[in-house]
């Protein structure tokens, strides 16, 4: 396996740029580049604070330093149109959480990636967490029979300071969603790499509390398989001071496992810390039952160690920039980035219609609206 460092650009100047910027800096085979923004003016700021350089056009940034990688941190309706330049310019391009806030946008930013023959990839560093590697792998291995039933319990909260800490949030044009579309997607993730691909969804979404904002704080869905597992999704951000957040598996020979990735206060990139170590909260594999507890104190250890918010995203990147040096699919790639944006998107469609969505989902070109959010007129 080849490795060298690829160099880096940072797409967007907002807060968990840094997060980046600090993880591209300690990888071992990424090397932080540049910034670009369309203002110079907050280009130029993130760049001195790290010492590279700062832009305000993409095919300048790209000729001038070489770069072979982008992170691509613009708010979530705003990804394609960076990603679709620099796929041009042969940059490979690693999407902040989602991939886009629509399928158009998803099915573009794909294509047009691998017609240039670049990488695609998806912030989505819980993956990363050993206690969740540990439920794949048990997974993999039949540990569990095969998945017969799974669920996400995500119950946080964000408070009105956070919707106006930055002037994107809480708003479908500008933010694409709420509770599915920004805080979801880690565990909706997880919970498609655990069970597989799916066959139906019925979903619905609600704001229960957040009067102040136009989007979501709330969705709850059921989900056939196409292995013929069901699953449930319970997401919120209506739970003061924010619970937990939890992917559980049951299998078909009784066994369970589960990993708990969120307690306590739900992290807020450039706003807050982890609250809580993820481990792994439920192990009933016959004969290894016993393990749980020397995990959760290794995982708990491990995480008191290292600065968890840089530390996994430095994982992530690292895991990008192999991808490319050795010509393979990132861990969290475009397609995996695209089945998260179509579960989100189906519970939409499914709310606005009130029957079960079948996948898989195609772009709506006919309807006047915006995968029932709103119309594209409010927009």
């Amino acid at each position: 396996m080849t490795e060298r460092k690829i160099k880096t650009a940072i797409i967007g100047c907002g807060k968990v740029s840094h997060l980046h910027a600090a993880a591209l800096q300690q990888g071992k085979n990424t090397e932080l580049a540049a910034f670009y923004s369309r203002s110079l003016d907050k280009a130029q700021e993130f760049a001195a604070k790290y010492g590279v350089l700062a832009f305000d056009g993409l095919e300048k940034m790209v000729k001038e330093t070489g770069i072979e990688s982008a992170v691509i941190c613009t708010p979530h309706p705003f990804h394609a149109n960076p990603v679709i330049q620099l796929a041009k310019l042969g940059v490979s391009c690693l999407v902040e959480k989602p991939l886009a806030s629509s399928l158009p946008d998803c099915d573009l930013m794909i294509q047009t990636c691998n017609e240039n023959n670049v990488k695609l990839g998806v912030v989505s560093q819980r993956r990363f967490y050993a206690p969740v590697q540990r439920v794949k792998t048990a997974i993999d291995e039949g540990k569990i029979g095969v998945p017969a039933l799974g669920t996400i319990n995500m119950l946080g909260w964000r408070d009105k300071a956070y919707y106006d800490s930055d002037g994107w949030r809480g708003t479908w044009q500008m933010e694409g969603g709420g509770v599915l579309v920004n805080q979801a997607p880690h565990q909706l993730d997880i919970f498609q790499w655990l069970m597989g691909p799916i066959d139906e969804v019925f979903g619905v979404w609600r704001n229960l509390n957040h009067p102040y904002i136009e989007v979501e704080d709330t969705a709850l869905a059921i989900v056939k398989f196409k292995s013929g597992a069901i699953g449930n999704i319970i997401v919120s951000n209506s739970q003061k001071p924010g619970i937990y957040g939890k992917v559980h598996v049951h299998g078909s020979n009784g066994a369970s496992v589960g990993v708990q990735t969120d307690g306590g206060a739900m992290f807020i990139a450039g706003m807050s810390s982890i609250a809580e170590p993820p481990v792994n909260d439920l192990w009933t594999i016959p004969g290894e039952e016993h393990i749980l507890e020397g995990w959760k104190q290794e995982d708990s250890d491990f995480f008191n160690s290292i600065n968890a918010m840089e530390y996994y995203m430095k994982l992530q990147n690292e895991d990008f920039a192999n991808a490319i040096v050795n010509n393979r699919k990132p861990l969290v790639s475009g397609e995996d980035g695209r089945a998260t944006v179509e579960l989100f998107t189906a519970i939409y469609r499914s709310t606005r219609d009130n029957q079960p969505v079948k996948f898989p989902l195609h772009p709506e070109s006919e309807m006047d609206d915006f995968d029932g959010r709103v119309t594209k007129n409010q927009m």
